[in-house]
């Protein structure tokens, strides 16, 4: 009888024994592993430390059947063995997700503010192309405008600038001032091509023989009496033509003597307004 409870003793020693150094072997190898985890990422989380036992019993009830079975691997002392490991684990999986949904939210506003400065810089574009063809239609308008006033200063200049276009010579007999047949398709000739025409006058200027007042008399009679015609039978404007009885006065290349001809001359004076309007 005491040879066999020496025995279960003998027994319970060395399972005793052999638990106890496994124990040792995996408190150390738990050490040497959070040891790295902590030189390889110490800034961000504390290693895992492996609890402790506060004795051999470890919170088992120190009684004849814990003493045989507590040496052994049971599954309440594996769960405390993973509990902190199982925690890590899910840590870290809370911050990988987190991680990912953060990086998902940059790249998303990256996407929508790069799709914004690409819209501004379209719509930056096409107000400097509209800009530009506003500038063209300015330049345009104001070369057109200045083409305008250009035109409009030649105008004014010339608005009261006339220039001889053609000259009739009405000639008649001595003491008398009746036109002739030959006459009268002279002045109509000359009359027909200022119909529905502008900016021109007419200058008659009546010449008779003789000396003073008389000739004068005679070269104005002779000038109305054209006058009548044109106004009456050609329908020229009455304020268009400028009548001067000029008696015996010379003329270019001509001295003004009691033998000078009885003559009209009519001159037709166009404005260089119609030629500047024309070009």
């Amino acid at each position: 009888m005491k040879t066999r409870i020496l025995l279960i003793l003998l027994s319970c020693a060395l399972f005793a024994i052999a638990a106890f150094a496994q124990q040792n072997s995996s408190s150390a190898n738990m050490q040497s592993t959070g040891a790295t985890s902590s030189s390889t990422d110490d800034s961000v989380r504390e290693p895992l430390t492996w609890p402790r036992a506060q004795n051999w019993w470890d919170g088992d009830d120190p009684n004849v059947v814990n003493l045989v079975t507590h040496p052994f691997a049971r599954k309440p002392w594996i769960k405390r063995q993973l509990g902190p490991i199982r925690d890590r684990i899910n840590e870290l999986d809370e911050i990988t997700a987190a991680n990912a949904s953060h990086i998902k939210d940059i790249d998303s506003r990256s996407q929508q503010g790069i799709q914004l400065a690409s819209e501004k810089a379209d719509l930056a574009n096409q107000h400097a192309a509209d800009a530009s063809s506003q500038a063209q239609a300015a330049q345009t308008a104001a070369t057109e405008a200045s083409a305008r006033v250009t035109n409009a200063e030649q105008l004014v200049n010339n608005v009261d600038q006339y220039r001889g276009d053609a000259q009739t010579e009405i000639r008649f007999r001595p003491g008398q001032s009746v036109l002739s047949k030959q006459a009268k398709d002279a002045l109509d000739q000359m009359a027909a091509p200022l119909k529905g025409q502008h900016s021109y006058i007419l200058e008659i200027h009546g010449f008779a023989p003789g000396h003073g007042q008389a000739a004068i008399t005679a070269s104005q009679k002779m000038a109305d009496s054209v006058v009548r015609y044109l106004v009456e039978t050609d329908q020229i404007p009455i304020y268009r033509i400028f009548v001067l009885g000029m008696g015996n006065a010379s003329i270019a290349g001509e001295q003004g003597t009691k033998h000078a001809s009885a003559r009209v001359e009519v001159s037709v004076l166009k404005s260089d307004v119609v030629s500047t309007a024309q070009r």
